[in-house]
């Protein structure tokens, strides 16, 4: 969704920011109450407001001005910005030039799961007493979550990636992590169900069902035995079964859908981020006759 802001208020998520300045912005959801945003503002960007959720923003362009816990804060490109949920802020640039973000929406529930899966115990949600930070380990999550897809299990990393850094934000919590006790049985089911399982996006609770695990301690149990996330994992072997699908005579736009992508354009992202070429190149490729 794009919008167009000049001087009017905004939709979807900044429903509650009063844009006075010009500026444009694109928000979708993701999964799970995750929402993605990336927006641009010149001028006064919004007026004081809070949410309900965590806001984990990387500023793109420019100087980000903002008043959060009565102090103004200013957050230049590659710095992070963590406003907490119910924390009254603003936004407004810094320089007459503007300035560009991507944040990343995130119900603190999913934190709080996500967090008792990492410590092996309940804890108070997450607080990083600095709202700006040169964290690149949040930096590079941020980056990443605007290259998901929408599917349950993309989700669930991003979460689990979120709610581990923050934990390294807050000494409070005494972040040190549960050692992973391995659940051999329970991520080899995992990985059968997903190898079998390539034509469609599988959800974070059919998961859950078939390991017995919560959705959060699976995914750190399953990075540690593959190597790889389960999002992941499904996601190369749904582009297994589209690279297979390449070698027939089917059009583009059956081939993804048959391996469970939205349209053939999200299998091209997807395909070409895997594999460096675009799935028509990559069909063309493998049909040329060897020299």
């Amino acid at each position: 969704m794009v919008t167009k802001l000049r001087g009017a208020a905004g939709t979807g998520l900044e429903r509650s920011c009063e844009a006075t300045g010009s500026g444009w912005l694109r928000s979708r959801k993701l999964w799970d109450g995750v929402q993605l945003l990336q927006a641009w503002f010149a001028g006064h960007g919004f007026d004081r407001h809070r949410h309900d959720t965590y806001a984990i923003g990387l500023t793109d362009v420019g100087v980000q001005a903002f008043d959060y816990r009565g102090v103004t804060e200013v957050s230049t490109p590659g710095k992070v910005v963590v406003l907490h949920p119910d924390e009254t802020h603003d936004g407004r640039a810094g320089t007459p030039a503007g300035f560009g973000y991507r944040i990343v929406y995130v119900p603190p529930a999913r934190i709080h799961e996500a967090a008792r899966a990492i410590l092996g115990r309940p804890c108070a949600l997450p607080f990083a007493r600095e709202p700006v930070t040169g964290s690149q380990t949040l930096a590079a999550t941020i980056e990443a979550a605007f290259r998901l897809g929408p599917e349950p299990l993309a989700a669930d990393g991003l979460i689990l990636r979120l709610a581990e850094a923050l934990l390294d934000a807050d000494p409070s919590c005494g972040r040190a992590a549960a050692r992973i006790r391995l659940d051999a049985g329970a991520v080899d089911r995992a990985r059968q169900f997903l190898d079998t399982e390539t034509t469609r996006v599988i959800r974070s609770s059919e998961l859950e069902e078939v390991a017995g695990l919560t959705r959060y301690e699976l995914a750190r149990q399953f990075r540690s035995a593959f190597g790889t996330s389960p999002y992941r994992y499904s996601l190369m072997r749904r582009l297994d079964c589209a690279r297979a699908g390449l070698r027939g005579n089917r059009s583009l736009a059956d081939v993804a859908l048959a391996a469970g992508f939205a349209d053939q354009a999200h299998l091209s992202r997807m395909f070409k981020s895997a594999f460096g070429v675009s799935p028509a190149r990559y069909r063309a490729l493998e049909t040329s006759a060897a020299p």
